[in-house]
């Protein structure tokens, strides 16, 4: 129960922000004069409206966005009376449709801003310091992890790891006597700097007993590990072949909190350092999109979920619901604000139909003219948006496959981030 309770409270929360979204839209083209007729939640049949002034607003059936709708948004459109020429969006000022274009991703960024204060001085936010991803990890101090058990084989999908058990042996390094904290400074006659030189140094090994030089409460140890044989992937390759190599037992850690918390005042520089972070991350996500399409693919036809593939709504209203079920709130509300910042960016894309494109026709006609009349030569005008039907089609049609394969990757093979 607490599972569809959490999904569907954060499907409701996308619901506002897109709502929001739409809402930022109308507020801005009411305040520079542009005629707003209608402001809807959901798509398809009515449920409800009514009008004040000259908006209609109301709620539709189809719980999946919203829509504002600005007469006149391109020369091109046949939606504005005589008497609202004046007020067609197109004859405004181009800053003015910037603004009233960027009004939607605004939105959103506030919305991520406003969520990430609360949750800064309410439960905290991830340390973004801390090592983000596997490469990372392996440029940070060797500081480790002592585990009870390893698995030998990567067959082995058993829950627990039991010492005893078929493929699962009681770790090395803990019957060594290492802890969890230590430096390891030297594996064998190798010396390691960092925790990738680590697992490159064991790997490196043969199975039996090996010195590991450590370093604990300031004070430099040797311990004596029997290295154990077990089953695994290349370091840089986790889809790559498996090969029997040593273990000891160890992960990487660190002595630096997780999650820091902060004072009400404390929280408002923070929101916005984690919010740059979420930004720079979500750039380098969207470049990296086109090369996920096959494991999204490969998902769906049997392989395993690749946890770095891109996710739906659908995939994110799921991982919320498990957050809500383990109780960790903090998951459902960080991923409702790197949700946000990754809508708020998609749409400020230079492409037709979303905003951005809107945006970038917008200042290429304010540059083609001033060039233009640099040059003594007539205004070109305004650009045709007929002309660009084919390619807002082609954008339309990409965006809607890729949506289609990661809504059916997400229901067939979804992500789960408590596995």
């Amino acid at each position: 129960m607490l599972f569809w309770l959490g999904a569907g409270a954060f499907a409701l929360t996308i619901l506002i922000s897109v709502s929001l979204h739409e809402l930022g839209h109308m507020i801005t083209g009411k305040r520079f004069g542009m005629k707003v007729t209608k402001y809807f939640v959901g798509f398809g049949p009515t449920i409800f409206s009514f009008h004040r002034g000259e908006t209609e607003y109301g709620l539709k059936l189809i719980p999946l966005g919203g829509f504002c709708k600005i007469v006149g948004m391109t020369p091109q459109d046949d939606d504005v009376a005589p008497e609202d020429q004046h007020r067609a969006m197109w004859r405004f000022p181009v800053w003015k449709r910037t603004v009233v274009m960027a009004a939607g991703s605004i939105a959103h960024f506030m919305l991520a801003l406003v969520g990430a204060w609360v949750m800064a001085w309410s439960i905290g936010l991830p340390n973004i310091d801390l090592p983000q991803s596997a490469s990372e990890q392996r440029a940070a101090p060797a500081m480790i992890y002592v585990g009870d058990c390893i698995r030998t084989s990567l067959t082995d999908t058993s829950e627990d790891c039991v010492p005893g058990q078929a493929s699962a042996k009681a770790s090395p390094a803990k019957a060594a006597g290492l802890q969890t904290g230590d430096l390891i400074t030297k594996v064998g006659t190798t010396a390691v700097a960092n925790y990738g030189q680590l697992t490159d140094a064991i790997r490196a090994q043969p199975a039996g007993t090996t010195p590991f030089e450590y370093v604990r409460g300031g004070q430099t140890a040797t311990a004596q590990v029997d290295l154990v044989t077990a089953e695994r992937t290349p370091i840089d390759d986790p889809t790559g072949p498996v090969t029997q190599v040593a273990v000891a037992g160890v992960s990487w850690t660190t002595d630096q909190p997780a999650v820091i918390e902060y004072s009400v005042l404390g929280a408002v520089p923070a929101s916005g350092q984690f919010n740059w972070y979420l930004v720079e991350n979500s750039i380098k996500a969207m470049a990296r999109i086109p090369e996920k399409v096959p494991a999204l693919w490969n998902s769906i036809t049997g392989d395993e979920r690749d946890p770095d593939t891109p996710i739906s709504v659908v995939g994110a209203s799921r991982i919320g619901g498990e957050a809500i079920e383990k109780g960790v709130p903090e998951v459902f509300w960080q991923v409702f604000i790197s949700l946000n910042v990754f809508i708020g960016l998609f749409n400020l894309l230079p492409l037709l139909p979303v905003d951005g494109g809107h945006i970038a026709i917008a200042w290429f006609e304010a540059a083609r003219s001033w060039l233009y009349k640099r040059f003594r030569r007539p205004d070109p005008g305004r650009v045709d948006y007929y002309k660009l039907m084919p390619v807002t089609y082609a954008v339309i049609l990409v965006g809607g496959a890729f949506t289609l394969l990661t809504v059916t990757a997400d229901i067939i093979n979804p992500i789960s981030i408590f596995k």
